[in-house]
């Protein structure tokens, strides 16, 4: 822009001139408002890391849980039925291939965000999981070609989500001063944690509308995501130049598939046993993934260029951190099956529920766990800041363990009121928990391994999730193989049915049935179907063996009796964690102390 031709000195010239600033900084304050694109030293630019990384967790672990809570829909959309012989394996690996890759991938992710571009990788992720979402919805196949397509594609949607999770609080922790970091990081994990009890509410009410709703709900969501992490987000952290460690990958990635494939088919039957623990395929897979666990640790030892510092684990924040968050996600994993099994398969029948409308209802009564979770986790957060993470973190876990004793007490047939003020109290504690020790972990590592350290941070959480599978499946079989077949038995012949037949049902492995129950199904008809035994049975019989209330009643003391089980563990391992928690010593910032000691000495 020319300035007036008017000789030097005059003073309407530099009243001209000034105002001519004035006008173009007036416009360029104006433009700035207009922009979409904030740039990295924006002060609002934290904010806009902070919305973008909190919607590409949240769509991320909504769809870790939306299939579970919609398998019966989807199932019935491809014409298969997840109960028979052989189809156990479909229902597993549906919800399993996305966990799976969830957990295995998000290390390297994290590593190739330190190397490549934290920002870059994100927003792959993105576009990874909108095509996968797309693909999902648009099935063209039936049966088991069906199942293996949704599978397929399903863990393709987890390299997505795994993209996303592995960056996300790695940006976050770059954007965002450590004296802010809490509550950040609070914000996002909240999201993260409460996109899985979200996604049983959100799967329940698409299932109703149809199945294929279940993956289009994601697309415009990931697309807007794509377009924005596009044109908001910056690449702030550290990059490391290095060679990828293709060894370290390798081993790691195949040696947690074994380990986690092979505790999902320890649950399911082997030869005359009710679980497959003696499998050779289960134990080849156990004993092979640990040894290449164990290979793993030590090629990470020796090479330049490792695809993870195993010496971060020595620093005690991180370390500690992340074994409270194993335990905590191995916890919160199992109890949320667990309700979903007790509310679909027993309480909300006995309530007067058909089978079809127990995913959605069961999604609406557990709210009370969401509505906890968010208002506890950006408070923690917020508040750890200040006084640090270890009091918080220590005593959510606490408060969630007492909530694990109280649950194994209720009867079968609760008050609704007594369920919701235990599950909403646990909520707190998960909030509590999780918004601190995510800061706290983040907090102890150096700026150019945060992606990584995000990445096993991120291991540990969805490899709980895994495990839990394994773990609380297995705990609850056994507690059923105890007492299950006798009151099987015993309800059929009451009802009429020969004992023959009411023994051969009876002796049947009870991961149908725990199944049956997962999917809000009545197996009645399908266990009796090919006996005959339905066809001579008086139509008052049949009606109640068919009917809303005779298998909840069958399986409901043999339920608790598992329950009990179940829920006693996970208060042990909750314990466990805080002690973890407790251990992790005073708040850590890396790096904090030596710049205070630069400072001091350049004064």
């Amino acid at each position: 822009m020319s300035l007036p031709s008017n000789p030097p000195g005059d003073a309407g010239d530099v009243r001209s001139v000034q105002a001519i600033r004035e006008r173009d900084e007036t416009s360029v304050r104006r433009t700035a408002g207009r922009r979409t694109r904030y740039e990295r030293d924006h002060p609002r630019y934290p904010w806009v890391a902070l919305s973008n990384t909190t919607l590409g967790v949240l769509m991320a672990t909504i769809n870790s849980s939306i299939v579970i809570i919609s398998l019966p829909a989807i199932f019935r959309g491809i014409r298969l039925d997840p109960l028979a012989p052989g189809n156990v394996s479909y229902l597993l690996w549906m919800i399993m291939g996305f966990l799976l890759v969830s957990a295995v991938l998000v290390v390297s992710l994290g590593r190739l965000g330190d190397m490549y571009g934290r920002v870059r990788i994100y927003s792959y992720g993105f576009v990874v999981f909108t095509v996968a979402s797309i693909l999902l919805a648009a099935d063209p196949f039936v049966h088991s070609a069906g199942a293996l397509w949704l599978i397929g594609w399903r863990v393709v949607q987890g390299v997505g989500g795994a993209m996303l999770f592995a960056n996300s609080t790695a940006i976050l922790t770059d954007a965002f001063p450590s004296n802010r970091r809490g509550m950040a990081l609070g914000i996002n994990q909240v999201a993260a944690i409460a996109g899985s009890f979200l996604g049983l509410v959100i799967g329940g009410l698409l299932a109703e509308w149809h199945w294929r709703a279940v993956f289009w709900v994601s697309v415009p969501i990931g697309i807007f995501g794509t377009i924005w992490s596009y044109r908001s987000l910056h690449e702030l952290g550290e990059r490391r130049r290095g060679s990828i460690d293709v060894a370290g990958n390798v081993t790691f990635a195949l040696g947690l598939t074994a380990l986690l494939a092979a505790i999902t088919y320890g649950i399911q039957p082997y030869g005359g046993h009710t679980m497959g623990w003696t499998s050779p395929w289960v134990l080849t897979g156990l004993l092979g993934g640990l040894a290449l666990l164990a290979a793993f640790c030590v090629i990470e030892s020796r090479v330049a260029d490792p695809m993870f510092h195993l010496g971060l684990f020595r620093n005690r924040a991180f370390s500690a951190g992340n074994l409270a968050g194993l335990l905590a996600s191995i916890g919160r994993g199992g109890m949320q099956f667990m309700l979903i099994i007790w509310l679909q398969g027993i309480w909300l029948p006995l309530h007067g529920f058909d089978y079809a409308a127990t995913p959605l209802w069961a999604g609406i009564y557990l709210v009370p766990l969401t509505i906890g979770f968010l208002l506890a986790g950006p408070v923690s957060g917020y508040l750890s800041d200040r006084y640090g993470a270890r009091a918080f973190a220590t005593g959510g876990l606490l408060v969630v363990a007492a909530t694990f004793v109280g649950l194994l007490m209720l009867p079968v047939e609760f008050p609704y009121w007594a369920f919701a003020a235990l599950i909403a109290v646990n909520g707190i504690g998960s909030g509590l928990f999780s918004s601190p020790n995510t800061s706290a972990i983040m907090n102890s590592v150096p700026a150019g391994q945060r992606g990584a350290a995000s990445g096993m941070r991120g291991t540990f959480f969805n490899s709980g999730t895994s495990l839990s599978i394994g773990i609380f499946f297995s705990l609850m079989i056994a507690g059923l193989a105890n007492s299950l077949p006798t009151s099987l038995t015993r309800g059929l012949e009451a009802q009429g049915v020969s004992s023959s037949v009411a023994e051969s049902v009876g002796n049947l492995p009870p991961v149908g049935s725990l199944f049956a129950a997962f999917l809000g199904y009545n197996p009645m008809a399908k266990l009796l179907g090919p006996t005959g035994a339905l066809d001579h049975l008086p139509a008052s019989n049949v009606a109640t063996l068919t009917g809303k209330e005779f298998f909840p009643r069958l399986i409901a003391t043999p339920f608790h009796h598992g329950l009990v089980i179940v829920f006693a563990a996970a208060a042990i391992m909750t314990v466990i964690g805080a002690c973890a928690s407790l251990l992790r010593g005073e708040r850590y910032v890396h790096g904090e102390r030596q710049t205070i000691e630069e400072e001091g000495a350049a004064a």
